[in-house]
């Protein structure tokens, strides 16, 4: 669907009575969503924010992080939602080049120098720039794989190019509501979102609670395999009809048990600079990550995964300036091995991810993928660990059912796996590394594994 104003102002021309958001407890409709937009927007234009200004957002999700996020880019600002957990001393160093005014802090009352503080202060008056798809509309944080993280910076026509292309494989319209279980500072939470404004249908944000309570009502979810794992232990009913899963290998057996809960399972490949997902499928226990969405392309290089869509960000924000991502040949070369079998794309894995061991490439996920059909094996990361004999021998971390023996595991894999991949420890993954639910980061799983003196 292509608007000509503001989408939710768009979805209230269309309906103006028709639910679009839970709040907690509190519904409101496209009409009742729009009088709170308006007064937002007015009380922050009332404290200087700009079409065009760059503005820190740092929140973890919730109902007032949502609507300050649409008040915000209804002023026309460039948004930037950072997680309220990024120490101080990184966002000392990303924030200069990034070229930022105003700081809206909702998490406590954190100084931000240089920046002009927002509060929500909303006006009885409205106030609205005019909707242009192509006016940059938000810059997200990369994860920082090779580096300080960069800032991917999108337009309103990209965001919703994403969502288009994933909607045209998971329906998702009307009365379906999806719960925004993934925060507004990774870029599979503003996915959530765009799918919202561009489906105009439902969306839940709740402040936090757990999962299985949070879903109530919700047809829809974005979450990593443990999550769906634990939502089918629990003796709660569960109203999903459709999950899109990330973050992990995806073993048969979950996607079987949802299936035979009535929940259809979806998969994919994306990133931040796509403004998230770039290739899915319905899970069906293949390695591939299915087919290219609509509006993508997709080509193998050398063995490397290049792309183009529109969906992609106009560039990295640097001290002002946007710095182009495509290389001369127009595409995006993205670090990933990947292969193309009958039309469907398989990631080997990251080209940074790749090590050695006794002179044997090792690629993590590949082990990974592997071990995780072990139908008691939730997810699991492979990190190497260094070692005077071999240079870096291979570690698992896993998150398992509680009756695994990871004695019994280690001869399962031993059965299934080269010798050079067979891990030489099996360690629990962390509470605390999990990130409530988000990507894991490989450098800090390496990290941990190193700290606790495996080798």
């Amino acid at each position: 669907m292509t608007f000509s104003d503001w989408p939710w102002r768009e979805w209230r021309q269309r309906g103006a009575d028709r639910t679009a958001l839970r709040l907690n407890e509190i519904t409101l409709s496209w009409r009742a969503l729009c009088q709170q937009l308006d007064g937002l927007a007015a009380g922050f234009y009332a404290q200087g924010v700009r079409d065009g200004d760059g503005v820190m957002l740092r929140a973890a999700n919730g109902p007032q992080t949502l609507l300050a996020w649409l008040a915000l880019l209804q002023c026309g600002a460039r948004v930037l939602p950072v997680n309220p957990q990024l120490p101080e001393s990184l966002l000392a160093t990303l924030l200069p080049s990034l070229s930022l005014r105003h700081a809206l802090t909702l998490e406590d009352d954190t100084p931000c120098p240089d920046l002009h503080p927002l509060i929500l202060q909303p006006l009885t008056t409205a106030y609205a720039v005019d909707w242009q798809p192509d006016r940059l509309a938000s810059m997200t944080l990369t994860s920082g794989s090779t580096g300080l993280p960069k800032a991917a910076v999108h337009s309103g026509r990209a965001h919703l190019s994403s969502a288009e292309g994933v909607l045209a494989l998971i329906p998702y319209a009307g009365d379906d509501d999806w719960l925004l279980s993934l925060p507004l500072f990774h870029v599979s939470g503003q996915g959530i979102l765009w799918r919202w404004l561009q489906a105009g249908a439902r969306l839940t944000v709740r402040d936090r609670q757990p999962l299985a309570q949070a879903l109530a009502g919700c047809t829809h979810a974005s979450l990593v395999p443990t999550q769906l794992w634990r939502l089918l232990n629990d003796p709660a009913r569960i109203s999903l009809k459709a999950v899109l899963l990330g973050g992990a290998a995806i073993p048969v057996e979950l996607t079987n048990e949802a299936q035979a809960r009535g929940i259809r399972s979806f998969c994919g490949y994306g990133l931040t600079e796509f403004a998230s997902t770039v290739c899915a499928k319905e899970a069906d226990g293949e390695a591939d990550v299915g087919a290219v969405l609509p509006g993508r392309e997709l080509r193998i290089v050398e063995g490397e995964v290049w792309l183009r869509a529109q969906s992609l960000a106009a560039g990295y924000w640097r001290d002002g300036g946007l710095v182009p991502l495509v290389n001369e040949q127009g595409w995006f070369a993205t670090r990933d091995r990947g292969e193309i079998r009958n039309g469907r794309l398989t990631i080997i894995g990251r080209m940074d991810n790749l090590f050695f061991s006794g002179g044997e490439g090792i690629q993590p996920e590949e082990v990974e993928r592997v071990i995780a059909t072990h139908p008691l094996v939730r997810q699991l990361f492979i990190v190497p660990i260094d070692d005077a004999e071999f240079g870096q021998r291979p570690v698992a971390v896993l998150d398992a059912e509680p009756e695994l023996d990871l004695s019994e595991l280690a001869a399962w894999a031993s059965e299934r796996l080269a010798r050079f991949q067979l891990p030489i420890h099996w360690l629990p993954l962390p509470e605390a590394l999990t990130n409530g639910g988000i990507k894991v980061s490989r450098r800090a799983l390496q990290q941990w594994v190193h700290s606790v003196s495996v080798a």
